[in-house]
């Protein structure tokens, strides 16, 4: 899939996100008001920063897809990255205005009305998020989009803590106890929290160039390896692989020694050879080779960054 479809897909998938947020939202800021509950409130909140959120992950998902420029001569493909961080505060901040709501309903309790149309719009909201978030996951996964698989986290967390809220409001039916509205919301709040820290921790490592999993490495060397032994009598070895992930794109980057009487086009070609296979085996990959020839003094092994 292009670069240009893939664009379109994920600002489709945003989009869908954005609008399912807003109506959902409006019913639990109605439910909430209704029925006077802390945790529908609390929902209310996190859907909000769900929105937020969603809005995020479209402005991410459209910059990220724009071509490399002259400022930008590596793409854009890090503002996924830096929006799953934005995220992460996001959710931070949802939680602590949570546990606040939920802190002052402790002290002074109000009693739950319109329950059953409060029970029905949580799990209607369960219901379309559980959706939602399997279509967010699907397209994250196939394009490699940590802004919509951050956005399909909030809302597969919103299923989770819908279904919670609900649960908790037919509780407090059965048993009269209204303190279990605050706190099936503080429990929402740290779910949320966990939910946060995750996201945000993905994201900076890979702002930090960390690496690619060990299984996406050995795929890379195998690979290698395969054009190693198709071009033996021509490589003496490989080495200085390194790796990172800029948005959904791998850069790899290592050294070939090579026979030092390889003319130039020789060499490019060689080249050439282990770019078409990585980029065949590898979808969104960059791939940068350099050359040492066999025994040539300015080998320095020292020289770790290209």
């Amino acid at each position: 899939m292009n670069q240009t479809n893939r664009k379109n897909r994920t600002k489709k998938a945003a989009l869908l996100s954005i609008g399912s947020n807003t109506v959902l939202i409006i019913f639990k800021v109605i439910a909430g008001l209704l029925s006077g509950s802390v945790s529908i409130i609390s929902e209310a909140i996190h859907s909000s920063m769900d929105l937020v959120a969603s809005c995020v992950a479209f402005m991410a998902v459209r910059t990220s897809s724009k071509p490399a420029d002259r400022d930008h001569p590596y793409g854009h493909g890090k503002i996924e990255n830096i929006s799953g961080i934005v995220e992460g505060v996001l959710i931070f901040i949802a939680a602590g205005l949570i546990v606040f709501e939920a802190v002052k309903k402790i002290m002074e309790p109000v009693e739950i009305e319109q329950a059953g149309i409060a029970i029905a719009v949580m799990g209607g909201a369960a219901v379309v998020n559980f959706f939602v978030s399997k279509y967010l996951y699907k397209v994250a996964k196939e394009e490699d989009s940590m802004a919509l698989e951050a956005d399909a986290l909030h809302l597969k967390t919103d299923v989770y803590t819908s279904l919670g809220v609900g649960v908790g409001i037919l509780l407090i039916q059965l048993t009269g106890l209204m303190v279990l509205d605050s706190i099936v919301a503080i429990m929402v709040a740290l779910l949320i929290v966990k939910e946060a820290w995750g996201l945000c921790r993905n994201a900076l490592q890979y702002l930090m160039d960390k690496r690619l999993s060990d299984a996406e490495e050995q795929e890379i060397m195998t690979v290698i390896e395969k054009v190693k032994s198709d071009c033996s009598a021509q490589i003496v070895d490989y080495h200085k692989l390194k790796t990172r992930k800029s948005g959904n794109i791998r850069h790899i980057d290592f050294h070939i020694t090579v026979d030092p009487s390889l003319t130039v086009t020789e060499a490019h070609d060689i080249v050439g050879c282990f770019k078409k296979e990585l980029y065949e085996e590898l979808k969104n990959t960059r791939v940068n080779v350099h050359i040492d020839p066999y025994n040539h003094p300015d080998d320095d092994e020292d020289l770790d960054i290209l």
